[in-house]
């Protein structure tokens, strides 16, 4: 049966606080990423990670997924400023994850400040900067050898992944389809320019093992997002996608985002986790039904 869950500072920045939320919206799973003793997932130190890990436990929770930032970085700077800054973080991912033990670790697609140049950046990669690659799949193999599974999910801005195509495409040059899965951010994909549907769902749907759900809404006369918003409001075709990613079963947990996009009169932040929740659950019960 699909789950639900939620970014832990949505919940709360206090993580006991969190944590008390979580059990109380009914919810089995973590996804732990910031607002951590006041840093990210990967600045704890092993003493707090394992005072989280005991107060997860004690609450019958799970830690699913550590949503590390590895990999947010551009490209250009070259492969030894890029590994310098990411590979000390691989390393303390391997430490931490030996406390949490989750499903996932979550690295990013990188960016390239040539974002606006390339049309095809699958290939752009594999001729420039093959090394790219490599480390992906070093940060892989390396984390596959500890135990940890390993996610890599879609930004916004000037991520290498504007569309479906080259996100299949990374992913057959990466070859490495037992040890890492791609994390469907449908919002963060649209706001690429890719927006969503069943046809490109369909394409990334051997790839995918984890989806993120966030709203946004488009400006009038255009598909693009403008305006934040809730899930019942969103402009993207949320219950069919949802409805079949369930019947997929490829994302045995669903994790919810915040909404991207610039606030307006419609935006009510008062309950909008409660509300999201609500929204999806309600798909599931149709489809259950």
């Amino acid at each position: 049966m699909i789950q639900l869950t939620v970014l832990n500072s949505m919940a709360s920045a206090d993580i006991g606080a969190a944590v008390r939320r979580h059990t109380d919206w009914g919810l089995r799973h973590m996804d732990l990423k910031d607002s951590l003793f006041g840093g990210g997932v990967l600045e704890l130190t092993n003493d707090q990670a394992i005072s989280i890990r005991d107060l997860v436990t004690a609450n019958g929770l799970d830690i699913y997924c550590l949503s590390t930032m590895i990999g947010d970085a551009d490209i250009e700077v070259g492969e030894q400023q890029f590994r310098a800054q990411f590979e000390p973080e691989l390393r303390r991912a391997r430490e931490i994850g030996q406390i949490f033990r989750p499903r996932f670790v979550r690295l990013l697609a990188a960016h390239t400040s040539r974002r606006a140049e390339i049309d095809d950046s699958p290939g752009y990669i594999a001729d420039r900067h093959p090394w790219l690659l490599e480390f992906y799949r070093d940060a892989i193999d390396d984390l596959s050898a500890a135990g940890l599974g390993v996610t890599i999910e879609n930004e916004v801005g000037q991520c290498i992944w504007a569309d479906e195509r080259e996100i299949v495409g990374f992913f057959e040059l990466l070859d490495r389809p037992d040890r890492a899965v791609f994390t469907w951010d449908i919002a963060n994909l649209w706001q690429m320019g890719s927006f969503p549907s069943m046809s490109g769902y369909v394409a990334l749907r051997p790839y995918i093992g984890y989806v993120h759900l966030k709203g946004g809404r488009a400006g009038r006369g255009s598909r693009h997002i403008k305006w934040a918003s809730s899930l019942a409001d969103t402009s993207w075709p949320l219950e069919q996608l949802v409805r079949q990613v369930v019947e997929d079963d490829v994302s045995p947990i669903i994790c919810l985002n915040p909404s991207h996009g610039a606030i307006g009169s419609r935006y009510d932040a008062e309950g909008i986790v409660e509300r999201d929740l609500a929204t999806v659950r309600a798909i599931f019960d149709e489809f259950r039904s």
